[in-house]
């Protein structure tokens, strides 16, 4: 099933580039408007009026080529795998490894600096008045 979604990607791909070449080959609707006051030749590759229905032509059959495409890969992705249960059960997580009992909030930290004896946590000063708070380069 692995290849036939690599093959419905690769059309669709190629569709798309391809369709985005052939929008951008045709005229707009107000290039003839040009043509009829004098500005420009009307003359093109495939004839005056034939140039119209080969490129619209080609333009839909790429555009369905690709939403053909674009919904055979819908459907394969959403195909449910053959193993039931959920994804979070398939899933491995390391164990952590248990933090000795004497150890203190720095020692947890890897490269971390040795805690003092005394857990007590320092007192809070008080934030600096006025112009003290504002940094200096």
């Amino acid at each position: 099933m692995n290849v036939i979604v690599n093959i419905l990607l690769a059309v669709q791909i190629l569709s798309a580039l391809a369709m985005i070449g052939l929008v951008l080959i045709q005229h707009g609707k107000g290039a003839d408007m040009g043509a009829a006051f004098g500005s420009g030749s009307s003359g093109s590759l495939f004839g005056a009026s034939g140039s119209a229905n080969f490129l619209s032509r080609s333009t839909a059959v790429l555009a369905a080529v690709f939403f053909a495409c674009t919904l055979a890969l819908a459907y394969f992705g959403n195909v449910r795998p053959s193993s039931t249960g959920s994804v979070l059960e398939r899933t491995s997580v390391p164990v952590p490894t248990p933090i000795p009992a004497g150890a203190s909030g720095t020692a947890q930290i890897p490269g971390g600096a040795a805690a003092p004896a005394n857990d007590a946590a320092p007192t809070p000063s008080a934030p600096a008045p006025g112009a003290a708070q504002i940094p200096t380069k």
